[in-house]
């Protein structure tokens, strides 16, 4: 049976102009993700990671080269089109959480529902439903100041997969978090891939994400320097073959 790719990639280069010079983001880059894996784009700071979450995430355009996710391919669509699909087909996770400080965890989570056709009851099951998921069912009415660091992106997880989205993308989303709150999110997020079958794609500094990873795609410099098997692989084939 042929395998599935949840994200093409194939021969991408972005470049940003700032005044006469240009700026190569990314350089003939390609990448395949098949469905339902948890992978990591690592490399240090300018190598183009959040460039190719956002060409993912359809926030940005590629200059060349071909984008397609979810079997769609979004290069050439118009903004309109683009904003829809995106609504329908990702989650997205942030470093920061980017919740709204005078609205509840359950009306943060409720807040991409608004653009759908559900109605309040439908809105509240799907709510509680991706509340629970995340183990925070007793905080929904709690305010983000009265919620811990890891709590607060866990509300964030919830208001991305509230819609069932595709596929999770997550920019740094252990960067404000102690020790231990990481490792609940990387647990979560794995939780997210194996029981419900998310395909998760996570831009991360944390050298602890390679050990809950399928594949690591390296970047440096806006060039793909290398592509290996997460820990999480490795085990799994180790177990496969004991």
């Amino acid at each position: 049976m042929e395998e599935k790719y949840a994200i093409d990639i194939d021969h991408v280069t972005r470049v940003y102009k700032r005044d006469e010079f240009e700026i190569r983001a990314l350089d003939d880059v390609s990448i395949r993700v098949p469905e339902g894996r948890f992978v990591a784009i690592m490399g240090p700071s300018g190598s183009g990671k959040t460039t190719m979450l956002n060409l993912i995430a359809g926030i940005d355009h590629a200059t060349s080269g071909r984008v397609a996710v979810g079997g769609e391919e979004i290069t050439s669509m118009r903004e309109r089109d683009l904003a829809a699909w995106r609504a329908r087909h990702i989650g997205l996770v942030f470093q920061f959480y980017n919740l709204i400080p005078v609205l509840t965890a359950f009306e943060n989570v409720e807040l991409p529902l608004l653009l759908t056709h559900l109605n309040k009851a439908e809105r509240r099951e799907h709510v509680e439903t991706a509340l629970k998921v995340v183990g925070l069912s007793d905080r929904m009415d709690h305010y983000p100041r009265q919620l811990s660091g890891g709590q607060e992106q866990r509300v964030a997880i919830a208001r991305a997969i509230v819609t069932d989205p595709t596929i999770v993308v997550a920019d740094e989303p252990t960067g404000d978090l102690d020790a231990r709150s990481a490792e609940e999110i990387l647990n979560l997020l794995t939780e997210l891939n194996r029981q419900f079958h998310k395909t998760i794609v996570m831009v991360t500094h944390d050298p602890r994400a390679e050990r809950y990873v399928d594949t690591v795609y390296r970047l440096d410099k806006g060039v793909l320097a290398g592509v290996e098997p997460g820990k999480a692989a490795t085990a799994a084939a180790a177990g496969a073959s004991a």
